[in-house]
């Protein structure tokens, strides 16, 4: 199973960039999308969107242009769950699940707090909600891939100016603790961290757009695969996507063996 994982900034934007040709030749079984900034209404009529072979499956936000979350797959899903249970979340369609069976891929899509104080407090918001909804998700007896911009780099390892942005949204101290909850206590497992323990560079998934930070890799990772625990030995290859720019994020691709 390929799993693809993008920010797309925009899925119109990507699209002109050359994100479904490049698409259709990664023998990918899904493909999940964040930031979509679209309805699927926007999109009907438009054959680029929606390349042949594949289904697609929409969350979009009620503010139009904002957030949203998408997953294309191969193959019809048994089920497709789009609420948290939480309004303020679930108006800004943040979570798309498709299952299969005993597993689901989840397309997930955290708030940044890098906008101001109004932003970071439902950031944190978000964490405090989401904590105990993936203790639930972890001991429900399914396999989850959980794919999406997290929008925070975890470690030193995951972003290149680390001593400068320990004050800034996305490596603040308590956005770095709370994912060693879901990684240590919790258990849940960075897919990409598995086959690369120590990687720096390689591994980042956005450059900001001011100054030459794509040119100098300047960047974070902060798009991930989180897996439940039974998947760990499935995870076969992870790799991020550079050679083409679909938006200031970069595709994260993750093979399993299922």
């Amino acid at each position: 199973m390929r799993v693809i994982s993008l920010n797309c900034n925009g899925i119109r934007s990507a699209a002109r960039k050359g994100l479904f040709d490049w698409l259709v030749r990664q023998n990918a079984d899904l493909l999940c999308l964040q930031e979509t900034k679209a309805l699927r209404s926007d999109l009907d009529g438009h054959d680029v969107h929606f390349p042949g072979g594949w289904h697609a499956f929409f969350n979009s936000a009620q503010r139009k242009g904002y957030a949203g979350v998408a997953i294309y797959t191969r193959r019809e899903p048994d089920e497709v769950l789009e609420t948290l249970g939480n309004a303020e979340f679930d108006a800004e369609g943040r979570y798309l699940e498709l299952r299969y069976g005993k597993l689901s891929v989840v397309s997930l899509y955290l708030p940044s707090g890098s906008a101001g104080p109004e932003r970071q407090a439902s950031k944190d918001r978000f964490l405090e909600f989401f904590l105990p909804k993936m203790r639930e998700w972890i001991s429900n007896g399914r396999d989850y891939v959980l794919c999406g911009d997290w929008n925070i780099a975890h470690t030193k390892l995951d972003l290149k100016n680390w001593r400068g942005n320990q004050k800034n949204s996305g490596f603040l101290p308590h956005e770095r603790a709370w994912l060693d909850t879901l990684f240590g206590e919790v258990g849940w497992v960075d897919a990409y961290r598995v086959l690369h323990p120590t990687a720096e560079g390689e591994g980042y998934t956005w450059w900001s757009n001011r100054g030459n930070a794509w040119a100098n890799n300047v960047g974070w990772r902060i798009d991930y695969h989180i897996v439940t625990p039974s998947l760990r030995d499935a995870i076969r290859t992870a790799a991020v996507y550079k050679e083409q720019r679909f938006s200031d994020h970069a595709p994260l691709t993750i093979e399993y063996d299922r």
